[in-house]
């Protein structure tokens, strides 16, 4: 959460109060309108339902912000015509760096010794990100990550916003002077070029929500704007100050309103920011503009209310720690899944706010106001070095040290076992019936290597992402191979990439990938990003357009159980078998045989997660049939589908379930099965060659 709190609009109390400066009337209606900021923020992570838009108070802080931080320039400006640099990031150092350096120690520690094991390097990462105020940037590449998408949420992830407004900080004090000197001194050519940038900035915030989410969230650059409103409602100040309050007063209401209206109608379905921070952001501009002519009538009546501004003293620390608590203590608590219920949230942010008020009066205000950094600008950057480079290091060690995760007895090495067994799929039944209770000493790769492990589909950015509407071929095996073999579907089907690419290599195949995220191989619009997934139908019909090109072989097609039809049918099987059977006759005219793989069996919840909390005790980590199959009527489609078009149909159920007692354990031999939430591990994937080699060999020599 943005800070906004700089010491020209506080100046000490312990109560979380404030007082106005020399000179300067004190806002309690800003103090109040963050109070429901960070209310919205919290209560909406905490779960209510209620405010599901509660994460608009990010915005209306960074309006706040930027009228603030450009308000206190300005009247540095006016006054001596220069703007100390120094002092700026002085002040900013002593105001927000000692308690989120606490807060990342803190929750560094409480990661440590409570979260996954498997995690803790991802979360030192991003403890490190969050000390550098680039966590944001992080957070903007793992959410494009499709395999990191469903991961759950970082305890530093609230630090994003931190990162925004400072990256916005770190130029705007420059780029202020320099129009200021431009302009010498007229507002209204100051606020031109900074008009030009907002309208950049919001232009690009609603085109990259429209291709890339993660990015227009938490990129910096989708995302000024906002801060940018508050800077420009800055320069209008004066006159501002002379609206009637007959206008002023209905302005602040209406601004009120508006901020309200986004947190009760907006949900997580909502594509954002967008046009859609609009509302909000102009809510915020709203109710800080008619304020500047203060009224009885107006908003601050209810805004400046004791309670509010209390509460708004402390939307700083509580914003700090009520994320750290609600990912974490759940965990601490013993809960099994990890997560919290509506009111031990509730109760949680309660805490959180307790520790709010204990960080403002025993680290927040006694650094800030502590006579040693008075009018020494110098030494309060130093303090804010030697804070960031603390928290740095204590991530860094964090990486280098991570908690030990208990084994067992070592195991056989499974993709060996397969390899040297006569009958591949016989010893693979046994090994599935005698998985180890205990995590192997000898797991390979290691539990916190399995996420991050990407086959060369990933790494060589062969499968494309949701926007794509081109097919992009990538050959691997033979490439002068007369026999050539295609990977066509989603990301089901490129975590069998491994076991195509060693059998094309030992074979002296052509393996020609074709695969893109969440896209369907059956003739059906689902939804993606609460729309139709259009991209995807085009997607799949240049792919087969392709396809036909090539003249392959043998087409390998698979894709995920998940996913819901843009228009449901009344009878789902019908429309599945029906979207099936379009794909597979359209693949047919190519000359190819097609081999449809269903979907794997999924994990029930984060099986590498389950694995580091339970190492000694994997079976309570396992999966059970028939539970473990996503969605039976689209295997069903798929085999009536194939019926009607002499496609081949590859079950890989009793490739990762027991048959006997329909156990589907999460570690096999020496290999983690799941890499996450429902794709297979790289490992083994690849270990399982043998056994759908020949499956595979058969419809290829058939030819």
């Amino acid at each position: 959460m943005p800070s906004i709190m700089s010491a020209e609009i506080r100046t000490v109390p312990t109560s979380g109060r404030s007082a106005p400066t020399r000179g300067h009337a004190l806002r309690l209606d800003i103090q109040g309108l963050r109070a429901v900021a960070v209310g919205l923020v919290v209560l909406s992570h905490a779960g209510v339902s209620q405010v599901s838009g509660g994460y608009i108070g990010v915005d209306v802080f960074f309006v706040i912000s930027g009228f603030l931080i450009t308000s206190l320039l300005l009247r540095e400006l006016a006054t001596t015509g220069r703007v100390s640099v120094r002092s700026f990031y002085a002040r900013r150092a002593l105001r927000l760096l000692p308690a989120s350096s606490l807060v990342i120690a803190v929750t560094l520690g409480a990661a440590w010794l409570f979260l996954s094991e498997a995690r803790l390097a991802e979360y030192a990462g991003d403890a490190l990100a969050s000390a550098l105020y680039a966590v944001n940037f992080r957070l903007a590449a793992a959410g494009t990550d499709y395999l990191a998408q469903n991961s759950p949420p970082s305890p530093f992830q609230h630090f994003w916003s931190l990162a925004v407004e400072e990256q916005f900080y770190l130029v705007w004090p420059l780029l202020l002077l320099l129009a200021w000197r431009v302009t010498r001194g007229r507002r209204r050519l100051v606020a031109v070029p900074l008009g030009v940038l907002c309208l950049g900035s919001f232009a690009a915030g609603v085109l990259v929500t429209n291709s890339s989410a993660p990015w227009a969230y938490f990129g910096s650059l989708t995302r000024a704007w906002e801060l940018g409103a508050g800077a420009l409602l800055a320069l209008a100040t004066g006159r501002l100050e002379r609206l009637p309050a007959a206008l002023a007063a209905p302005l602040t209401w209406l601004g009120l309103a508006c901020v309200t209206l986004a947190a009760l109608w907006y949900d997580d379905e909502t594509p954002f920011p967008g046009h859609h921070a609009l509302l909000p952001v102009a809510g915020t501009a709203l109710v800080l503009a008619g304020g500047c002519a203060p009224t009885s009538q107006g908003a601050a009546w209810l805004l400046g209310r004791r309670p509010l501004v209390w509460l708004g003293g402390l939307s700083y620390g509580w914003y700090l720690w009520h994320w750290p608590l609600l990912v974490i203590a759940p965990a601490a608590l013993g809960r099994a899944d990890g997560t919290a219920d509506v009111l031990l949230a509730i109760g949680l942010s309660a805490a959180a706010l307790g520790l709010a008020w204990l960080t403002l009066r025993l680290v927040e205000n006694p650094v800030r106001f502590h006579r040693v950094f008075r009018r020494r600008p110098r030494r309060a950057l130093v303090l804010g070095a030697a804070l960031s480079a603390g928290a740095s290091a204590l991530s860094l060690t964090a990486t280098a040290v991570p908690p030990t995760i208990e084994v067992g007895d070592p195991a056989p090495a499974l993709a060996r076992a397969l390899s040297d067994a006569p009958a591949p799929q016989a010893r693979l039944t046994e090994l599935l019936t005698t998985s180890p209770t205990a995590l192997p000493s000898n797991l390979a790769p290691p539990l916190p290597k399995v996420k991050s492990s990407r086959s060369a589909v990933y790494r060589d950015g062969c499968h494309v992402d949701h926007s794509a509407t081109r097919a992009r071929p990538c050959v691997y095996g033979d490439r002068s191979s007369s026999r050539t073999i295609v990977l066509f579907g989603d990301s089901h089907a490129a975590q069998w990439f491994p076991a195509l690419q060693r059998l094309a290599t030992a074979r002296g195949w052509k393996l020609v990938s074709l695969t893109k995220a969440s896209c369907k191989v059956a003739d059906v619009t689902i939804v993606s990003g609460h729309k139709p997934y259009t991209a995807c139908d085009t997607w799949r019909s240049n792919a087969i357009a392709r396809i036909k090109t090539l003249r392959p072989d043998l087409v390998v097609v698979s894709s995920s159980d998940a996913g819901d039809p843009a228009r449901p049918a009344a009878n789902p099987l019908h429309q599945w078998a029906t979207g099936f059977e379009n794909t597979f006759r359209d693949l047919g005219i190519s000359g190819a045989r097609v081999a449809a793989l269903l979907d794997t069996p999924w994990p029930k919840g984060d099986p590498i997660d389950c694995a580091a909390r339970n190492s000694l005790q994997l079976r309570s980590c396992a999966h059970h049939l028939p539970e473990a199959t996503r969605d039976a009527t689209r295997g069903a489609a798929i085999r009536t589908a194939a019926s009607a078009t002499a496609t081949t149909v590859i079950d890989p159920t009793p490739w990762l379930c027991a048959s006997r007692t329909g156990i589907c354990p999460v570690v096999v031999a020496d290999t983690a099965v799941y890499r996450d939430d429902s794709h297979l591990s790289e490992a083994y994937a690849e270990a399982l060659t043998p056994v759908l080699a020949p499956s595979l060999d058969h419809l290829v020599g058939a030819r």
